[in-house]
């Protein structure tokens, strides 16, 4: 796997994180658990954090003229 497809791949799976983040933020907040939304709420904070290396390399590989396989 290339460096390009594996920062797709790394960005997309922090992509399903973040989805379910907010899964995790609706179902706690649903059932009224104050600690589980926190919780979730941190998690999701967490997975953007992760993601925010990922968005300039992806930029960059975009921008050097990388062919596209896909």
């Amino acid at each position: 796997m290339d460096e390009r497809t594996e920062h797709w791949v790394h960005f997309w799976g922090w992509i399903v994180f973040v989805v379910c983040a907010f899964f995790f933020i609706a179902a706690t907040a649903l059932a009224g658990d104050v600690i589980g939304v926190i919780a979730s709420v941190l998690f999701l904070i967490a997975c953007v954090i992760f993601l925010i290396p990922l968005v300039p390399k992806l930029r960059n590989s975009k921008k050097s003229g990388d062919r596209e396989d896909y």
